[in-house]
């Protein structure tokens, strides 16, 4: 079969469409940068509950952690931070995940890297595309890093219901719910995401997701550090016991 008739049949296959968003996202490169994500974290948090705008506000020992990895959005026009999240994996030297100081992965997960995403935050009126991106975000970062499944502390009916329509179930047969002492010392249900396996589970179902996270080209959204910016400085971090 010639080329060009090869490349017309697979055109829709080979291509994606690319789209531009209100904001950019990217990995945090100083620590000035990690207070702003902190910045957004409170805001976003004390509008839940004002009792985490203090303790939002600062950096704790997760963040310090040099398996973690920080991510701010910054809105085009203004250039203030207007979402966040942080993500911690195993494949890069670490032993096990914040979350799993309180609860054991099944066997068959500990043979691969593992993930946890925490901190996600966008305040009241920011872009609904924000939380979204993240999302995207945290997908990208972990097929980059090899990491195989996505552990997650999830408390609210409907955020689990969308994590098992995306493909999370719980890590517990019986569905238990675990303290999590980073996480207010409130029971979080523990589910985990087998992120090879997400592209096909969501073209299998049609996931309502498919088009934004794998369909189409997001040029707003890095998930490496670039090298055209600033080296960051070595911080000495005042974390939050």
């Amino acid at each position: 079969m010639p080329f060009e008739q090869w490349r017309r049949e697979h055109e829709g296959v080979l291509s994606l469409a690319a789209e531009s968003l209100s904001f950019m996202l990217r990995p945090i490169d100083t620590y000035d940068d990690l207070l702003r994500a902190c910045r957004v974290r409170a805001q976003a948090y004390g509008q839940k509950d004002p009792a985490y705008r203090e303790s939002m506000a600062r950096p704790d020992e997760v963040d310090a952690s040099p398996w973690t990895t920080v991510f701010i959005c910054e809105d085009k026009v203004t250039g203030d931070a207007v979402g966040t999240m942080r993500i911690q994996t195993t494949t890069r030297g670490m032993e096990r995940l914040e979350i799993e100081k309180y609860v054991v992965a099944p066997p068959e997960m500990e043979l691969y890297g593992r993930g946890e995403i925490t901190r996600l935050a966008a305040p009241l009126g920011a872009d609904p595309f924000v939380r979204l991106a993240l999302w995207k975000a945290g997908y990208l970062f972990c097929m980059a890093s090899q990491v195989r499944w996505l552990m997650m502390g999830v408390r609210k009916p409907s955020l689990i219901r969308a994590y098992e329509k995306m493909g999370a179930t719980d890590i517990y047969d019986d569905r238990r719910a675990v303290p999590l002492a980073y996480a207010g010392n409130l029971p979080h249900r523990i589910l985990a995401l087998d992120i090879g396996a997400c592209d096909q589970n969501w073209r299998q179902q049609n996931h309502p997701l498919l088009h934004f996270m794998v369909g189409t080209v997001h040029p707003d959204i890095s998930v490496l550090r670039s090298v055209n910016r600033h080296t960051p400085k070595q911080v000495r971090f005042q974390v939050v016991q």
